[in-house]
């Protein structure tokens, strides 16, 4: 017999912990956890490539689309691969599935694959695509994976074109501008110039206009969540009064 004795309200040593509900992993990826407003990875193409918003969505498809491949193929292997050269490994995947990507854009889309330059080829070193293998890909199953790839590679998309909208809307006037070589020339109809570049902003689509477009997105959501947290403890409060 075990001489082990159960104290009640205590943590079972050998409870193996909760996983999260495919929404919550949904949810932390697409906003709580969003790589580019709460993690901040991914810099260097999150300001390059956002001087319009045509530019930041065809970089975020081709990131959404590293990220579920390499998340998939990733957790596929994941019981296969040595810890000891692990990381090499997902270089190896994500370098490979980047050149497929490169090269079918470069084919199809031309003129988008002229406006992204290197910065295509450089999603092989994003910091999101590389932390998500490690720290969720490698450790979960296939559904669980592809479920956060996909959310947070739409969460890093939409601040690209959200950053896109804005600075082209600022430094140029216009907005969409290129959209027909992402999405065909039907696209072209949504190509419209807002106001003339006469009276146009040129730092926003610099480096600094980047940064403060940034700060400005980080400040909103920071706000949401602060209002969020606090329309939820007054409720609390009331709901305790009540009681």
């Amino acid at each position: 017999m075990s001489n082990k004795t159960v104290v009640e309200g205590a943590l079972d040593p050998n409870a193996k912990p909760k996983q999260s509900s495919l929404w919550e992993i949904f949810i932390k990826g697409i906003w709580k956890d969003n790589p580019g407003l709460c993690q901040l990875l991914g810099m260097c193409p999150l300001l390059a490539v956002t001087t319009s918003a045509a530019n930041a969505l065809g970089l975020g498809i081709a990131t959404i689309l590293v990220m579920v491949l390499s998340s998939m193929v990733i957790s596929l292997i994941r019981k296969f691969i040595v810890s000891e050269v692990r990381i090499p490994i997902y270089v190896v995947i994500i370098a490979s599935l980047v050149t497929v990507v490169r090269f079918e854009i470069e084919a199809y889309f031309p003129a988008l694959y002229q406006q992204l330059g290197i910065y295509l080829a450089l999603i092989v070193t994003n910091c999101i695509i590389m932390g998500r293998a490690e720290a969720f890909a490698g450790k979960n199953n296939i559904i669980r994976s592809t479920v956060d790839a996909i959310a947070c590679g739409i969460g890093f998309t939409l601040v690209l074109f959200a950053l896109g909208c804005i600075r082209e809307i600022i430094g140029n006037g216009t907005l969409f501008v290129g959209a027909a070589d992402i999405l065909g020339p039907w696209a072209a109809n949504l190509q419209m110039t807002i106001y003339s570049a006469d009276f146009s902003m040129l730092i926003a689509i610099l480096p600094p206009g980047g940064f403060f477009v940034l700060a400005f997105l980080i400040a909103i959501k920071n706000a949401m969540d602060n209002m969020g947290k606090w329309m939820r403890d007054r409720k609390n409060r009331i709901n305790s009064i009540n009681i």
